[in-house]
């Protein structure tokens, strides 16, 4: 009796009552409220396939616009819409990785793409993809824990998609999305999600404040660096520029009088008994000397003849005779009478200062 009379896939009266029973909302109706009677002459609309069998057997499916049908011979069966399809998904519980129940919903976004196996292939093809849609959820969500729930919401809507086109291909229905639209976690579990909010935003704020710490100081050191650095330059540029200037004014200076110096010695010495004037000069710093050893230091290194001063000045004159022997044979055509008076001046005043030493 039940195939006698022509159905749609309009929600049948028995798929009325399981939808009640399971506690899903119905979808929104079809734009046709039953199934259109053979007149011969049918216009069948845009986006509708309409399946028709002939003496209870299938026929073939009208397409859109103008089509013949044999009356009594041929009936319309089901009609199926091709538009995209909007089914809100019920609430539902589910259990997560980590052993926390939520309370999601969503929305299932269908489409018929072969009215032939939606029609022949399953009862209610818009209940069976309901259904999935919600066993595939509960499954999906057991595999994640609460914290990658939030975080992979994208994935998770694109793993129940998979799951939904997989086993509704020979239903002849296409899942194009899916969309998790609310979920509900228990009041303690968001207690709790909010105190590991807090805590982690008071981490983050000790963190940084260390981080600025760290920074500013690292920041004070540089600065203590670079001034040192530009205080050592700049007195190494100072001292610089005293040694170029007043250091290297004055051993100029000293240099010029010592210079001068040397030329009034050397026209002094040109000049008559000039050499028996620098000898004399010669056997007292010689004396001087030899007067202060051993008051510096404990170590003295002594001649044999201490007590010999002749001997100690005749050494003294002999070793600027040394040194003086080249001017001395230049000279000696000039002055002929320094070398041939024997008896001079400074040698008679050395033989008074021995007689009185001794």
């Amino acid at each position: 009796a039940s195939r006698s009379q022509p159905r749609s896939v309009s929600f049948p009266q028995h798929s009325q009552q399981l939808k009640r029973a399971a506690g899903l909302a119905p979808a929104p109706c079809r734009r046709n409220s039953g199934l259109p009677m053979n007149i011969g002459v049918l216009f069948v609309p845009q986006q509708e396939a309409w399946v028709v069998e002939r003496m209870g057997k299938f026929h073939r499916i009208l397409e859109p616009g103008l089509n013949f049908l044999i009356p009594l011979l041929d009936r319309i069966r089901y009609v199926q819409s091709l538009k995209e399809i909007v089914i809100n998904v019920p609430e539902q519980s589910a259990v997560t990785l980590d052993n926390v129940t939520l309370q999601i919903d969503g929305v299932l976004y269908l489409r018929v793409m072969d009215p032939y196996k939606a029609s022949y292939g399953v009862e209610d093809p818009e209940y069976a993809v309901t259904q999935l849609a919600q066993t595939t959820m509960r499954s999906e969500l057991g595999k994640l824990s609460l914290d990658r729930v939030f975080r992979e919401r994208e994935s998770l809507n694109a793993s129940i998609v998979d799951a939904i086109n997989q086993a509704s291909d020979c239903w002849g229905i296409r899942c194009l999305r899916y969309e998790i639209k609310d979920i509900h976690v228990p009041p303690r579990v968001k207690e709790s999600m909010q105190m590991q909010v807090e805590a982690e935003r008071r981490k983050r704020a000790t963190v940084l404040e260390s981080e600025g710490t760290r920074e500013s100081a690292i920041n004070v050191a540089e600065g203590q660096k670079q001034a040192q650095i530009l205080a050592s330059e700049a007195e190494k540029a100072e001292q610089i520029n005293k040694a170029a200037g007043r250091e290297a004014n004055a051993m100029l200076v000293k240099a010029r009088a010592k210079a001068e110096a040397i030329q009034l010695l050397a026209a002094a010495l040109a000049q008559q008994h000039g050499n028996a004037a620098a000898s004399l000069s010669v056997a007292e710093q010689y004396v001087n000397a030899f007067s202060k050893i051993a008051k510096d230091s404990n170590t003295v290194l002594l001649p044999a003849n201490t007590g010999d001063v002749t001997n100690m000045v005749a050494q003294a004159l002999g070793i600027y005779t040394t040194l003086t022997k080249p001017q001395a044979v230049k000279t000696q055509d000039e002055m002929p009478s320094a070398h041939e008076d024997s008896h001079s001046p400074a040698t008679e005043m050395l033989k008074a200062e021995q007689g009185s030493s001794s």
